[in-house]
C-alpha cells in the first residue's frame, strides 16, 4: 500500500492555460482514450481530442488540441453550464469541482463588468473547447487519484489582446480579478503574450490548495503541456507529481472552519443550506443545537473548506441564511493514509478507500466501497444497495485480501 497524499504542482514559469494544464497531466502517463471515455459522461457534442508530442528550444510535451466542429451557441450564462455538467453522468467530485471553476470565474467576469453572476455571458469561456479544458483538467485531476494541488507564483506578461468586448489590457481583467481574490503571488515578465488566460487562472484559483514553493514530496512523474505561444523560451506548463511524507502514520491538511450562529431562519431551508455549501466544495457541513442569550433555541453552523472553497461558502452562507456575521479559523485535518483501488463487479466497477492505522501493517487495513459509485450501481440495475456492497466486500475479500 503506497504511503502519503498524491499531490500535483503546477510549475508555471511560463504561465497557464486550459489546454497547457490539460496536456501536461496527460504527459504525466494519462491516457488520451481513458479520458475521452470519461468525458463522454458530460453529453456535450461538436468536440474531439487530439494530442501529439511538440519539442521546444530542446524541450518535448505534449499539446493538446479540443477541435470543434458545428456552429457555436452565440454564449453561454451560467446556468446554462450549471445544467450541462449537473446533468452529467461524471463522477459527483468532477461535477462539484468543476462546478466550483466555474463559479470563480462567473464572481470574476462579474466584478469586473458590474453585473449579477447570473446575468455573466460566458463567451471565450462559455465556448465547447474552453469548456472541455476545464472540465477535463478537474477530470485528469481525478483520473489520476490527486487529493492536493499546489502551484508555483504566477508570470504577469503586458501588452493586449482581442477580447469578444474588443481590445483589452494584459492580464485580462477577469484573468486579474481570479488572481486579486485568491491572494495569488504574482511577478512580472517582460513579454507581450498572454501567459496566464482566464480560463488558468479560474483552473488554479479554484482548485490549488497552496501556492508558493512545492511542498517536501518524493517526486514521481514530470510531465509538460505545450503552450499556443512563442515567448523565446519553451513554452510549456511543467507538472510534477508524486506523494506528500507520511508523519507519524497521520496525513496533515490545512482546512478553514466556518461558524455561524442562527436563531432565526425558517428550518425549511438548512436542508437546502447544506446541498449549496457542498456544491461549493465544502468538506463538511453540520448543524448543532445551541442556547443563545435570553435562552432563545437556535443552530450553529459549522462548515470545514479548503481554502480554495473559502469565499465561495462564506458568500452561500451570507446570501442563504440570516446571520449578519460569522468567524473563520484555521485547522489541521489530520487523516490517515489512504489510497483507492478499483474492483470489477458484475454491474461494473467500483472504487473502494483502503486506510491503514499503521503503514506496512496489513491486519489493520480498513476499506469501505464508494457509495456513491454503489448508489448509482444499484439505480442503473434494479437491485439493492446492500447487495451491491456485499459483492463489492465479497470481491475484495477474494482479490486484494493476502
Amino acid at each position: 500500500m503506497n504511503s502519503g497524499t498524491k499531490i500535483a504542482y503546477f510549475d508555471c514559469y511560463s504561465g497557464i492555460s486550459g489546454d497547457m494544464a490539460l496536456g501536461g497531466l496527460l504527459d504525466c502517463g494519462l491516457e488520451l482514450s481513458m479520458l475521452q471515455d470519461f468525458l463522454s459522461g458530460l453529453k456535450l457534442d461538436g468536440y474531439h481530442l487530439s494530442r501529439k508530442q511538440v519539442k521546444l528550444y530542446g524541450l518535448t510535451g505534449t499539446k493538446l488540441t479540443v477541435n470543434t466542429t458545428g456552429p457555436e451557441p452565440p454564449s453561454r450564462h451560467l446556468a446554462d453550464i450549471e445544467k450541462l455538467i449537473e446533468q452529467s453522468s461524471l463522477p459527483a467530485p468532477v461535477r462539484e469541482k468543476s462546478l466550483r471553476v466555474f463559479n470563480h470565474l462567473a464572481r470574476a467576469e462579474a466584478a469586473v463588468h458590474g453585473v449579477s453572476v447570473q446575468r455573466v455571458h460566458f463567451h471565450e469561456v462559455g465556448a465547447v473547447d474552453a469548456i472541455v479544458d476545464i472540465v477535463g483538467t478537474v477530470s485528469a485531476l481525478h483520473l489520476l487519484g490527486i487529493e492536493q494541488l499546489f502551484c508555483s507564483p504566477l508570470p504577469l506578461s503586458s501588452g493586449m489582446t482581442d477580447s469578444s468586448h474588443g481590445r483589452i489590457p494584459l492580464p485580462a481583467p477577469a484573468t486579474l480579478e481570479l488572481l486579486r481574490h485568491r491572494r495569488a503571488p504574482l511577478y512580472g515578465c517582460p513579454v507581450e503574450v498572454e501567459l496566464v488566460t482566464p480560463t488558468g487562472a479560474a483552473l488554479i484559483t479554484a482548485l490549488a490548495d497552496g501556492f508558493g514553493p512545492p511542498p517536501p514530496f518524493k517526486l514521481e512523474q514530470v510531465g509538460y503541456g505545450a503552450g499556443e505561444f512563442d515567448p523565446g523560451y519553451p513554452n510549456f506548463l511543467r507538472v510534477l507529481m508524486g506523494r506528500r511524507p507520511v508523519k507519524g502514520g497521520a496525513l496533515e491538511q490545512q482546512i478553514k472552519q466556518v461558524e455561524a450562529n442562527i436563531d432565526d431562519l425558517n428550518p425549511e431551508i438548512y436542508g437546502y443550506l447544506m446541498e449549496q455549501l457542498f456544491r461549493a466544495g465544502a468538506l463538511d457541513v453540520y448543524f448543532s443545537p445551541i442556547q443563545m442569550k435570553k435562552n432563545r433555541p437556535a443552530v450553529k453552523l459549522t462548515v470545514l473548506t479548503l481554502p480554495t472553497a473559502l469565499q465561495g461558502v462564506i458568500q452561500i452562507i451570507f446570501d442563504e441564511t440570516s446571520t449578519l456575521g460569522l468567524r473563520v479559523t484555521a485547522a489541521t485535518k489530520i487523516m490517515r493514509p489512504r489510497e483507492t483501488i478499483t474492483v470489477n463487479t458484475r454491474w461494473g466497477p467500483v472504487k473502494i478507500k483502503l486506510t491503514t492505522a499503521r503503514p506496512g501493517h496489513l491486519e489493520s487495513v480498513h476499506f469501505a466501497p464508494e457509495y456513491e459509485d454503489c448508489r448509482e450501481i444499484a439505480l442503473r440495475a434494479g437491485v439493492p444497495l446492500k447487495e451491491v456492497y456485499r459483492e463489492v466486500e465479497l470481491l475484495y475479500q477474494q482479490r486484494h485480501r493476502r
